[in-house]
């Protein structure tokens, strides 16, 4: 995370105390309770990354902060949204980047503390590697799934670093499945994601990637047909 901090400070500009205040957003209202909603896992006292919990620390980093969260380098979700449906979507929505913006725009400004909300407690910002139970199938461009899948997770694996791809399945009777696009991909932050709700992709089904041969993937199985445990070894 020390390349977090260098990132962050090559491009931080600290805010002076006579900058004009044009907004009414302010880090005791909104602001605070975005960074712990979508920040403070890593950014806390004690977590991989330096804190961002407080006004007095977080001030300073604003323009970085909106420079970073515009790049959609942070927070590191690299999933684009509306491209499959995920639980524990990290990525910042349209409207917490219109606040960040406005917030830093208007002076950064800090408003009456006693709305500040509680602290959040430390939460783990990584989700299991697989899932419980789950078969691990490889899938790059062109594979072709023999037997039926439902699909609860899927997991970037061996993409070059920076590299965009969109992955969909294209299943028999000719409708689309997207399954994910990963957004300039950085091996730093490598994790899985798990749909909302289990995708289903019949046998016959095949995938592709745009571009062809950027790398491959994992897909987590909840449930797979007996015929591809037997001829993908699946366990």
């Amino acid at each position: 995370m020390l390349r977090i901090a260098i990132l962050f400070g090559l491009s931080a500009s600290v805010i002076g105390a006579h900058d004009i205040i044009t907004t009414k957003i302010t880090w005791s209202k909104e602001m605070s309770r975005l960074v712990y909603k979508r920040c403070a896992m890593c950014h806390r006292e004690g977590g991989p990354a330096f804190s961002l919990m407080t006004y007095e620390v977080a001030r300073p980093w604003a323009k970085a902060i909106k420079e970073e969260v515009l790049e959609r380098r942070m927070p590191p979700w690299q999933a684009v949204k509306g491209f499959g449906e995920f639980k524990s979507d990290r990525g910042l929505t349209q409207e917490e980047l219109e606040v960040i913006s406005d917030w830093v725009e208007g002076g950064a400004p800090e408003g009456d503390p006693k709305f500040l909300p509680p602290a959040p407690k430390p939460a783990v910002w990584l989700d299991p590697v697989s899932p419980p139970g789950a078969a691990e199938i490889d899938i790059a461009s062109g594979t072709r799934i023999d037997a039926p899948v439902s699909a609860a997770a899927i997991r970037p694996k061996n993409l070059a670093k920076g590299a965009s791809v969109q992955v969909v399945a294209k299943r028999p009777d000719g409708t689309f499945a997207p399954l994910i696009w990963i957004y300039q991909f950085n091996p730093d932050f490598v994790r899985t994601y798990y749909y909302d709700s289990p995708v289903s992709l019949p046998a016959g089904t095949e995938i592709l990637m745009s571009p062809e041969g950027s790398g491959a993937f994992s897909l987590f199985a909840a449930e797979v047909g007996p015929s591809f445990r037997k001829t993908r070894g699946v366990r």
